[in-house]
């Protein structure tokens, strides 16, 4: 995640202490988990319930409490990423001078984030007897859903970064877990946000699937929210100036 540097200017989280094979294999398998805990949710859901919006209400359960445990075990360590976005958001921002995440962690992030993404989505079909791999059918193309994925990422982007600004890091495990919860309910698209998760979910032909046709448009209109989070960030949370200045 984001901080300020002690000039109140913004500035990414400086480098874990923590070696980078640990980070790693943080962000993996807290992708992985991550995953799991919405594909896994979403069969439960389903196989208790035929109404859609208990099911809805089940998945988005799961992933707040979910994802909330999982910032706080593994935020110390990585920084609890779990999303291209949010690396690639922190490395940009670090390229303007702040401490953050190097073009090295970049390398490695992303890549085991997608896999622990795919091995995630394997885990829970595996879990519910389910095929190990079977292509969503689950068409996600339309223009209203794109549009939601660009607000769901924008509001994440704006909500860490802003977080950062504010010396507030301290709450992203309730507040991250809470927006996305909320987002589920109010973006059309139920707010992935996030271009690993989507192309994991690509891998499991269940509710929370999404059909590889559909993966290009969201990891797309993803990067286009993170963009547009970042020039929020910047706008609202201008460095304050003094008197004299």
């Amino acid at each position: 995640m984001a901080e300020t540097d002690r000039n109140g200017e913004f500035a990414t989280t400086p480098p874990p202490a923590s070696p980078l094979i640990a980070r790693v294999a943080a962000e993996l398998v807290g992708t992985a988990a991550l995953v799991a805990i919405v594909v896994g949710s979403g069969i439960q859901a389903t196989e208790l319930t035929k109404d859609v919006g208990l099911q809805l209400l089940a998945n988005s359960t799961a992933t707040v409490f979910g994802l909330g445990v999982l910032i706080l075990l593994l935020g110390p360590v990585s920084g609890a990423h779990f999303n291209p976005v949010v690396t690639l958001a922190e490395w940009w921002n670090a390229r303007r001078g702040g401490a953050g995440v190097a073009a090295r962690e970049v390398a490695v992030y992303l890549p085991a984030q997608v896999i622990g993404a795919i091995a995630g989505a394997i885990l829970a079909d595996a879990m519910f007897g389910e095929p190990l791999v079977k292509w969503s059918t689950h068409d996600r193309s339309a223009g209203h859903l794109l549009l939601g994925e660009v607000v769901a990422t924008a509001g994440l982007i704006l909500l860490i970064f802003g977080l950062a600004r504010a010396d507030r890091l301290r709450f992203a495990p309730v507040a991250v877990a809470s927006y996305i919860g909320a987002a589920y309910w109010f973006t059309s698209s139920t707010s992935f946000a996030n271009p690993a998760v989507t192309i994991g979910r690509a891998f499991t032909d269940t509710f929370a699937g999404i059909a590889p046709g559909s993966v290009a448009g969201f990891i797309g209109m993803q990067l286009v929210g993170a963009a547009v989070g970042l020039a929020l960030v910047s706008l609202i949370f201008m460095p304050g100036r003094t008197a004299a200045e």
